[in-house]
């Protein structure tokens, strides 16, 4: 998982006669594809939410409830109560008196779950790309907050950060190049 910045989260409601023969699990699309993808979705969805958690809340209640929290508020955004919640994993916690199922990997499986995932990944990219001018150092504007060899070595140099998630308890170990 990530090492800086928030978890984000988005619902949408698509119309029924929604296709896009481009949309699929946002980690599956290029770059290009995503930027293509995020204006279409918000324009023809019949609405959609989206919502940052931040790291202070990540490391107050863990990743999962953070996920779940962002989830739940990215409904609550939404101007139409939906009929029945998809949720892309396994994890979910009981929406108002909302029926749900957990679909893995729903993202490859639904529109709807695609369309979210697609608004989520493009929200929270543009956040760490907002951050990077602020801490170019840790070259957010590539590696989003992941553990890449760049990010490892920044935190290594310069430490850490308020946007790195103190909950994950970085040890030395955690830190070690492989080069």
């Amino acid at each position: 998982g990530c090492l800086a910045g928030p978890v984000t989260a988005a619902a949408v409601i698509l119309p029924r006669a929604f296709e896009n023969e481009l949309l699929n699990d946002s980690k599956k699309l290029t770059l290009r594809k995503r930027n293509i993808l995020k204006p279409i979705i918000e324009v023809e969805a019949i609405c959609y939410g989206v919502v940052h958690i931040d790291v202070e809340t990540i490391d107050s209640i863990n990743i999962l409830n953070a996920a779940i929290l962002g989830m739940h508020r990215a409904l609550d955004q939404l101007s139409k109560e939906p009929a029945h919640i998809l949720v892309d994993g396994n994890r979910f916690k009981q929406f108002k008196t909302i029926s749900h199922d957990c679909i893995i990997k729903g993202d490859g499986i639904y529109m709807s779950i695609a369309a979210a995932s697609v608004l989520a990944k493009t929200y929270r990219d543009a956040y760490m790309e907002k951050l990077h001018e602020e801490y170019p150092m840790y070259n957010w504007i590539q590696n989003k907050g992941y553990p890449t060899l760049d990010h490892r070595r920044a935190i290594q140099k310069y430490g850490l950060t308020k946007y790195h998630r103190k909950s994950f308890k970085l040890k030395a170990d955690q830190l070690l190049l492989d080069i």
